[in-house]
């Protein structure tokens, strides 16, 4: 990776994992780097959004300095607005606690894949509820799905963070999208009138286009709604560092954007319970709003052939053969 444009951030993200490592007691750093030794072994590739204890190293125990570490590391795999999102996600997490009445730390799972310092490919990844985060680093590139970001609840009715929603433009310009097309392009656009109650990937270890429905494809919109639709991806992909957001966009524009698709499934009044998904050769993306009566919100990015670096740890171990 020397020399290429994604030096800076894998230099970025190996010093802040020193600095985590830095920070932390032996037997942290033990549950840190749980794991099979392999990066490519089936269990890297097990993931959850839900509720629940992960491997790992958990923040949950985790003293001032420890935890500033875990939170630089995150803000690594992100754009500025991207880190916001994933920051967001966290605070929505803990109102969502503490409606409920309960108490304690944040629980997310940190896990190191591989040797940073090493010349093979490494990574790592952040898991909890409503947030997983997951990156790998070769000396050919790097990459960050499945990507992950939930808000539990979608707005926020009361406290200090009355009002907030923290996927609101992920909803808003799919709205603005679907309602301004006419009848017959809706027709194709909308495939049920009851939205489905999760994104339809789920946990999946691969992601498949063909699980989701083909919809209205970009060559059949407007110019106005085609803007829209690649708002809306860019509203996905921008999560990322800047240079893999721009390589999956200018990706997609070289395939031909005719290539995406957008799907729409329940209301489209504010508040009603719907699910959207943009459908790509290379990507997709999925949005549903539909539980907790239409206040409870998940968002996906996953890639076809990048998620996990599955397209970089294939290339560097067909080098490593030859």
């Amino acid at each position: 990776m020397k020399g290429s444009r994604w030096a800076a951030t894998a230099a970025e993200m190996r010093e802040a994992v020193h600095a985590l490592l830095a920070v932390l007691e032996p037997e942290q750093e033990g549950e840190l780097r749980t794991g099979p030794a392999r990066i490519d072994a089936p269990e890297w590739r097990e993931w959850t959004y839900l509720p629940g204890a992960r491997p790992g190293l958990s923040t949950e125990g985790m003293d001032g300095p420890q935890r500033e570490a875990v939170d630089a590391l995150l803000a690594t795999a992100h754009s500025a607005a991207g880190a916001e999102l994933a920051r967001g996600a966290i605070e929505v997490e803990r109102h969502r606690r503490a409606m409920a009445g309960a108490t304690g730390a944040d629980r997310y799972w940190v896990r190191l894949l591989g040797d940073p310092d090493g010349d093979g490919p490494w990574g790592w990844r952040m898991n909890g509820h409503h947030l997983a985060v997951h990156v790998l680093i070769t000396a050919d590139g790097l990459r960050v799905t499945p990507h992950f970001i939930g808000s539990e609840p979608a707005r926020i009715a009361d406290g200090p963070q009355a009002g907030r929603r923290l996927l609101g433009p992920e909803e808003d310009l799919a709205r603005e999208l679907v309602t301004g097309l006419d009848a017959g392009r809706r027709a194709k656009a909308v495939f049920a009138a009851e939205p489905p109650d999760d994104i339809l990937t789920r946990d999946d270890p691969f992601a498949d286009p063909d699980l989701l429905p083909v919809g209205l494809p970009h060559g059949a919109m407007t110019p106005d709604q085609q803007r829209l639709l690649a708002a809306l991806v860019r509203r996905y992909l921008d999560r990322a560092p800047t240079a893999y957001a721009q390589e999956c966009w200018s990706d997609t524009v070289a395939r031909g954007l005719d290539a995406l698709s957008f799907a729409w499934a329940g209301g489209r009044e504010p508040g009603d319970r719907h699910y959207y998904c943009v459908r790509s050769p290379d990507f997709l993306i999925e949005y549903d709003n539909t539980q907790d009566d239409g206040n409870h919100a998940h968002s996906v990015w996953r890639h076809v052939r990048h998620d996990w670096g599955a397209d970089l740890l294939r290339a560097h171990y067909t080098q490593q053969h030859t």
